[in-house]
């Protein structure tokens, strides 16, 4: 909860809030039904009311509140009323974006792109209605494309803003809506509570004015892209790799596809039944390279077919997720803070200068190179919309879930395409050497030390059960840590509701999610290796990890 806006855009919005009574929501959903722009929404809430009184729960939670256009744009589940992604959400939404865009005076298109999910092309073709409507031009995306393409889009077509329908690696029943501004990155406040004030002063709904659904854009737009990734890697460096890949029912696979063909690399075998985008994620638990199992059928792929590699981008394949065999564990996830060292080491020695940069949850090891390496580092708030901004002359930078910016000049955005080609190109390199991507993390281990880092999500049912968890961690810090006295305790109130608790040895970082319920925990411990033990210190942190865990999840009253 870096703001109270976000939360309300990454989850049901509306907070704590007490139910009115029933007439009063049927009410309120009668007046919501008359300026409905969609039928098959208006069928939903209809029948809503005629469970009545059984529905009353579901229909107040439908007009609990709006929701909430923060700094992540929109998200939420796909249902009918004012707390959730429909057509008429969707209107006012793109109504109050256009509205303000005109306001300061904003020249250029809008251009719009869109993922695979339900609802997702609709959403963009009224979107592009509206700004028609406005009389703004409207550049739709030709198909379901990646989130990268439509930021790369923006600075390429000379955009006034941008808008992707998508709700990335959330589960099935969502959806969302992310706003990029001119420059090609995400919006940040205070142009988040101004959008938002635009959209709150819409009137009704029918009285918006409706144009042409835009122009749709052609494949050449896609190539463009293809070659702006492409032109990250050193064309003199080595190609042979195998690599096992899957979308996770996204629609990464073509783009991907494409770039690994135009860079010279053997086609990656993809996991069949995930090949083809499907709303449904029929596969997966949740769509998210980071849950437990999401990753399970592209190792079984990479085992099966001998691959030095398995990758996996998220749905709208702005994440990337790197597996490795294990000659002890089998194969194994990378976790984000190691893929984004090793990029960011490759990038170094490839002599990228410049700045580089990464977020307060991830790994410090970061910083230790670029100290050690002389090259300038900049830390900020979670997020993209902040890392992007996190200074000039940035080269590359990270967060520690699975989103990499390797080209800010390309896209000003994490991108899971250009990340999988630059993993691939390392890996490539290794490989030519008779190395692995492992060995090159047990050489960074030996020069630095053991960074390992985790993470504790805790899942809630509403919003006021974090702002409880975090109020009592204020109320009572604990005063050591891995028997290590607390050394500093960093509170970030008011700019970022973040608590830092650091020892010695460890670091803990308690924030809520920006983007789904839930309150998060990251917790990182430094292992000195001794007598070149890179292995004995790694065993040693894992140990420390798992005991900071236990004594985490104790502090914040969760166990």
């Amino acid at each position: 909860m870096e703001t109270s806006a976000e939360f309300g855009a990454g989850a049901v919005a509306g907070g704590r809030s007490s139910q009115p009574g029933v007439e009063v929501l049927r009410e309120r959903a009668l007046a919501w039904l008359e300026d409905d722009p969609d039928p098959a929404s208006r069928d939903e809430l209809r029948a809503v009311l005629d469970r009545l009184p059984a529905s009353a729960a579901d229909l107040a939670d439908r007009f609990a509140g709006t929701l909430e256009f923060g700094t992540a744009g929109l998200r939420g589940p796909l249902r009918a009323g004012p707390n959730g992604m429909n057509l008429a959400v969707v209107t006012r939404a793109a109504t109050g974006l256009v509205g303000w865009l005109a306001a300061r005076g904003a020249q250029g298109p809008l251009v719009i792109g869109y993922d695979a999910r339900h609802g997702s092309k609709s959403f963009a073709e009224q979107t592009a209605r509206v700004a028609t409507g406005a009389g703004r031009s409207a550049l739709v995306l030709p198909r379901p494309l990646p989130t990268p393409v439509l930021a790369f889009a923006i600075r390429r077509l000379g955009a006034a803003a941008g808008v992707m329908v998508t709700a990335s690696h959330n589960p099935p029943q969502d959806n969302g809506y992310k706003v990029y501004l001119d420059d090609g990155a995400q919006i940040v406040p205070p142009a988040d509570r101004e959008i938002e004030a635009a959209i709150q002063a819409v009137g009704r709904i029918a009285d918006v004015p409706l144009g042409p659904a835009g122009e749709v854009l052609g494949e050449d737009l896609v190539t463009s892209y293809v070659d702006g990734a492409v032109a990250v890697l050193d064309p003199d460096t080595p190609r042979d790799l195998g690599v096992a890949y899957t979308p996770l029912h996204g629609v990464g696979a073509t783009v991907l596809a494409a770039a690994f063909a135009r860079a010279g690399f053997n086609r990656p075998s993809i996991v069949p039944e995930q090949a083809d985008p499907d709303p449904a994620f029929p596969t997966v638990a949740f769509p998210n390279p980071e849950e437990p199992g999401a990753m399970d059928r592209v190792i079984a792929l990479a085992t099966a077919n001998g691959a030095d590699i398995a990758i996996a981008n998220d749905p709208d394949a702005d994440r990337c997720a790197v597996a490795i065999p294990d000659p002890v564990r089998g194969w194994r996830m990378l976790r984000g803070d190691e893929v984004g060292v090793l990029i960011a080491d490759h990038l170094m020695r490839r002599g990228e200068r410049g700045l580089y940069a990464t977020t307060i949850v991830s790994s410090s090891l970061l910083k230790a190179m670029c100290a050690a390496r002389g090259v300038p580092y900049a830390e900020t708030l979670t997020g993209f919309k902040w890392i992007v901004r996190a200074g000039e002359g940035l080269v590359f930078g990270y967060e520690e879930a699975l989103g990499y910016c390797v080209a800010p000049e390309h896209v000003r955005d994490k991108d899971g395409i250009t990340a999988a080609l630059t993993v691939a190109e390392l890996a490539a390199g290794l490989k030519a050497e008779l190395r692995t991507l492992g060995d090159r993390l047990d050489d960074l281990a030996a020069e630095f030390g053991v960074y390992v880092t985790d993470q504790l999500s805790v899942r809630v049912d509403a919003p006021h059960e974090i702002l409880e968890i975090m109020a009592r961690l204020r109320q009572k810090t604990p005063d050591a840590l891995l028997d290590e006295p607390i050394a500093s305790v960093e509170d970030r109130l008011p700019d970022a509701d973040v608590i830092i608790l650091r020892t010695e040895t460890a670091r803990v970082v308690v924030r809520p999610s920006g983007t789904e319920p839930k309150l998060k925990a990251y917790l990182e411990v430094v292992e000195q290796v001794v007598d070149d033990d890179v292995a004995g210190a790694r065993e040693r942190a894992a140990a420390s990890v798992r005991a900071l865990r236990t004594e985490t999840a104790a502090a914040l009253g969760i166990w």
